[in-house]
């Protein structure tokens, strides 16, 4: 019998910390869980933005964000939503936008940066949530992370025992790649830019190839993939509360990432007993 573990990577493998501004009132938002924010309203669309910290940092700081990402032919991916919606949709609303500058992302980055900077092992991302009924860029927001204390071992560990492991999350894919050399996890086994329905559908595609698939999360982005999934965990590592409808669809809830390695031993009896 064989067993697959996905993991969500912000807040699950990764120690997160997230900076919004709304760029309406000017309120810089520390602490704040970005999904959540997003789900709060119909209209909100999490957007990644493929742009580095440094060059966002050096830019004319007046300047519109929509401006910069026209002219810097900077791509985008969606990363949550309530509502389907088309790319060019969503690019449409993104990069016409008149409300957010280069300032307000780079008091994001500022403040995730103050926070992370004695980190040995980092990923930064920056992004926005646009409100298609705005319309217009609503937040700016940049989100700073580091592998979990026992995050490295659990993988090498699961390695160890035969088990593949996969990465899907909202994050940009050249930040988890990176994040994922470091774990030991295969570049080809990390999917990134997925939407909570294209993590439900990774999972459905894994079932396919193995019996049992795992998948580990923390956050309301993860449900369609717990609900999918054989066996759903959900991780209280990140401090921060989650909605109960999370713990509702959850097999078992676990404080430290490590620990999916026991669940992971029990399956693999519970299986070759079967």
């Amino acid at each position: 019998m064989s067993i697959a573990v996905v993991f969500d990577s912000a807040g699950t493998l990764l120690r997160t910390y997230r900076t919004a501004k709304d760029v309406i009132t000017g309120e810089v938002i520390p602490h704040v869980e970005t999904t959540n924010l997003t789900f709060s309203s119909d209209e909100r669309v999490l957007i990644a933005l493929n742009i580095h910290s440094r060059e966002v940092i050096d830019a004319d700081q007046s300047m519109l964000v929509s401006a910069y990402l026209v002219e810097h032919q900077i791509g985008f991916g969606i990363s949550c939503t309530r509502k389907v919606l088309t790319a060019d949709e969503v690019g449409e609303v993104l990069y016409s936008d008149t409300h957010a500058r280069i300032q307000d992302l780079s008091e994001c980055i500022r403040d995730v940066w103050n926070c992370c900077r004695k980190e040995s092992v980092l990923t930064m991302n920056s992004g926005v949530i646009v409100n298609m009924g705005l319309p217009g860029i609503e937040f700016t927001l940049t989100v700073g992370g580091r592998p979990f204390s026992g995050a490295k071992e659990t993988i090498t560990t699961l390695h160890q025992m035969g088990v593949p492991t996969f990465i899907a999350s909202g994050d940009r894919v050249t930040k988890l790649e990176r994040m994922a050399d470091y774990l030991g996890i295969p570049r080809d086994r990390v999917f990134g830019v997925a939407t909570p329905s294209i993590k439900a559908g990774i999972i459905e595609d894994l079932k396919q190839e193995y019996d049992t698939v795992v998948m580990v999360g923390d956050g309301i982005n993860d449900i369609a993939a717990m609900k999918k999934a054989d066996y759903a965990v959900l991780t209280g590592q990140q401090p921060g509360e989650r909605p109960k409808r999370l713990y509702d669809v959850a097999n078992q809830v676990i404080a430290e990432v490590r620990e999916v390695v026991p669940i992971v031993q029990r399956l693999q009896i519970s299986t070759q007993e079967i």
